[in-house]
C-alpha cells in the first residue's frame, strides 16, 4: 500500500469486485429510570383494590314498578247481608252456629224459546236480551228428550238461561229489588205462595222491559222470564224471612 502524498494511509479496498463493508453494529445505552419520590397523602392512603368484575348472571336485576293493588269494590247488598241481616235472623231463629244461618246460594235466570223452531234468530235476539239483564253470557239450553204432544225432538234449542254467583248474583238481586219490579204497572208485590218447599224460590216476569239494562228500541218482541233464587234455608218461613229482610217486595197477607 503506497502513501498518499499527505502521509494518511488510504483505506483498504476489498479483495473482490462486489465484496461489501461489514455494516456497522449501533448499541443503544438505556437510561436509569428516576426513583419514584412517595408524596405524604400517597403514603397514608392505602391502595384501592379493583372491584372484581360481575358476570352476566351475578348482575341484579332493576326491580320492577309493582302494580297498584286494586280494591275489591262488595256490593251493597251484601255489606247489608254480612251487618244486619245475618245477626237479624240468629236472634229471630235462635241459630247457635254462625253457618245455619240462611244465606243465598245462587240465582238462574231462563227464557223459555218455543217459537226458536219458526224463527231461528228468534234465539239470538233472547240470548242478547238476557245478557244484557244478567251481566254475564248464557247459555243455549237443549231438549233432553222427544215428545211427539210438542213435535219436540231430542237435541232441539228450547231456550238459554244464566246462573249468577258471588257479586253478579247480588247486583242483580238488588237492581230486581229496587229498580225492576217497582216499575211494573200496578206493582202490589209479589207472591208469597211461589216457594217450593225447601227454602227455593221462583218468580215469574212477564215483560223483559221492565229491567233498565234493556233497550226498548233494540227487541223484536215482549218476552218473559223465570227468576229462581236458590237458598241454604231448609224452610219456605227462613227463606221468606231471608228475602224479606234483603228488600224482596212481598205483597201483604191474604192479598
Amino acid at each position: 500500500m503506497e502513501a498518499n502524498t499527505l502521509g494518511t494511509p488510504e483505506p483498504e479496498t476489498p479483495a473482490r469486485a462486489g465484496a461489501e463493508a461489514p455494516a456497522t453494529q449501533v448499541t443503544r445505552v438505556r437510561r436509569p429510570r428516576a426513583p419514584a419520590v412517595a408524596t405524604p397523602a400517597a403514603e397514608a392512603a392505602p391502595r384501592a383494590r379493583r372491584a372484581p368484575r360481575q358476570r352476566p348472571s351475578e348482575v341484579e336485576p332493576e326491580p320492577q314498578p309493582q302494580p297498584t293493588p286494586q280494591v275489591k269494590r262488595v256490593p251493597r247488598l251484601l255489606e247489608q247481608y254480612r251487618s244486619q241481616v245475618r245477626e237479624a235472623l240468629r236472634e229471630e231463629f235462635g241459630y247457635r252456629n254462625i253457618m245455619e244461618i240462611p244465606r243465598i246460594e245462587k240465582v238462574v235466570l231462563n227464557i223459555g224459546m218455543a217459537e226458536a223452531k219458526v224463527n231461528p234468530r228468534a234465539m239470538e235476539s233472547a240470548t242478547r236480551d238476557l245478557a244484557s239483564i244478567a251481566g254475564q253470557k248464557p247459555v243455549v239450553t237443549h231438549a233432553k228428550r222427544s215428545i211427539s204432544a210438542f213435535k219436540l225432538r231430542e237435541g232441539e234449542a228450547i231456550g238459554t238461561m244464566v246462573t249468577l254467583r258471588g257479586s253478579r248474583m247480588w247486583d242483580f238481586l238488588d237492581r230486581l229489588c229496587n229498580a225492576a219490579l217497582p216499575r211494573i204497572r200496578d206493582f202490589r208485590g209479589v207472591s208469597r205462595k211461589a216457594f217450593d218447599g225447601r227454602g227455593n224460590y221462583s218468580l215469574g216476569i212477564r215483560e223483559q222491559v221492565i229491567f233498565p239494562e234493556v233497550d226498548y228500541g233494540q227487541i223484536d218482541r215482549i218476552r218473559g222470564l223465570q227468576v229462581s233464587i236458590i237458598t241454604t234455608a231448609s224452610t219456605d218461613r227462613e227463606s221468606m224471612r231471608l228475602l224479606e229482610h234483603l228488600g224482596m217486595p212481598f205483597a201483604r197477607e191474604g192479598a
